[in-house]
């Protein structure tokens, strides 16, 4: 965008209570696998509902001033498995095991066979978001390093070789995304903070695969985990940024609010252009323009204004929808601030 310092989503949105049983979903980890109890809505009617749902999600951000509009996510359980859980070559009616990010294991698809996309998963995701706002829109998919590692693996024997085809078929959907209408795509990819010796070994390579012929721009985000979650928050801060100044991917999304970032360290990320993270997902508070503001100004030390997207740290998803706007209405407030400055130091 020519727009200074433009505002957007990391994805997701509160879905309404009635979509969604938003109680039993905080109390797990995000599922890998799919967890159709709890949706509120009978099968038959479900898309529809769902479909009402982004509307509303879509109307917030415009209410809110939102430059850059995602759907919410208002379709998923979680945000990697309604696409993971769509692949071939997975035994999801006899799930394996795999380590959390916190202590602990949870179910996960068991890979049993070569991985591959048998259709397009969020195409008409995109193609509805598309039809429902003027603005320029984003669509998230899962990573293929952080899939790999949400995945029990009884089929290849080498991570590599598993990151590599879930990248191919990331991929064909990055392809299919921009043609149905998406400005942006973004691929979450979590794990290559919690997983980052793993990470340094194949995850450039497969993130490079999953952009490869890609259309339009490209994001990745990657965080500390939910703030809902007690995720810790190193003081040491990112354990892989470096390394993604050298990937082909455009933009980077950095949770820098909560772990109250040391921002020198997003100079590490070249020419990247950062999404900036800038409401604590943590805070029972909504932000003021002012404490945005702030939190803009500490980045703009080590990062050009030109290659700053302004965003919440994560996907708000787990928050109560009215602090969720009353946050999105302060980020778009406290930009517009930072926004008036520069515009105003450099004159016309």
């Amino acid at each position: 965008m020519s727009k200074l310092l433009p505002t957007t989503l990391v994805g997701s949105y509160p879905q309404p209570n009635w979509l969604i049983d938003r109680t039993g979903l905080s109390k797990q980890a995000p599922p890998r696998i799919r967890a159709q109890s709890l949706w509120r809505v009978a099968p038959e009617w479900l898309e529809q509902a769902q479909d009402d749902a982004t509307l509303l999600a879509i109307r917030d951000q415009e209410r809110a001033g939102i430059d850059i509009l995602t759907d919410g996510e208002m379709r998923r359980e979680s945000y990697s498995n309604r696409f993971a859980t769509a692949l071939a070559g997975l035994d999801l009616d006899n799930p394996g095991a795999a380590p959390t990010r916190r202590p602990g294991t949870q179910p996960v698809p068991r890979v049993v066979g070569k991985i591959r996309r048998l259709r397009p998963v969020e195409a008409r995701d995109v193609e509805f978001l598309r039809r429902n706002t003027d603005r320029p829109i984003k669509i998230t998919v899962p990573g293929p390093f952080t899939m790999s590692q949400q995945a029990q693996d009884d089929f290849y024997g080498d991570p590599a070789a598993l990151a590599m085809d879930y990248a191919a078929a990331v991929n064909a959907e990055v392809r299919d995304l921009f043609s149905a209408g998406a400005d942006i795509v973004q691929l979450d990819e979590p794990y290559l903070q919690s997983r980052p010796e793993a990470a340094r070994r194949y995850a450039v390579d497969a993130i490079d695969r999953a952009l490869e012929g890609a259309a339009g721009t490209t994001a990745l985000h990657l965080c500390f985990g939910y703030a809902v979650f007690g995720q810790s928050r190193p003081e040491g801060g990112y354990s892989f940024l470096p390394e993604l100044a050298r990937s082909r991917v455009q933009q980077i999304s950095v949770e820098a609010a909560q772990p109250d970032l040391d921002c020198a360290v997003l100079e590490s990320l070249g020419d990247k252009t950062v999404i900036l993270g800038v409401l604590s997902l943590g805070d029972p508070e909504a932000e003021t323009p002012e404490v945005v503001a702030a939190r803009i100004r500490r980045a703009l030390a080590h990062v050009a204004a030109e290659r700053i997207v302004v965003a919440p740290d994560c996907g708000m998803k787990y928050l109560p929808r009215p602090l969720a706007f009353a946050k999105l209405k302060a980020m778009v407030a406290g930009a517009a601030i930072v926004r008036a400055q520069i515009e105003g130091e450099r004159g016309p």
